[in-house]
């Protein structure tokens, strides 16, 4: 198992949380999602590391924006 977390910008209430959790938990290798609207932190457990560049695409295909 591979645990990462992310910084994301955007969300701003409980349906940006749903939203995210969905999209994120969709990508192939992906068997948990933990999202805080607060702090901005998205935590990912998935069988392997995810690609970048997959993650940001999902992320920003769902309207929010991977940090820095």
């Amino acid at each position: 198992m591979h645990e990462a977390s992310y910084t994301v910008s955007g969300m701003s209430c409980g349906h940006c949380a749903s939203k995210l959790t969905e999209k994120v938990g969709a990508i192939a290798g992906v068997t948990g999602v933990e999202v805080d609207v607060a702090s901005g932190r998205l935590a990912i457990v998935s069988e392997g590391p995810l690609a970048g560049a997959d993650l940001d695409a999902v992320v920003t295909a769902a309207g929010f924006q991977l940090a820095g």
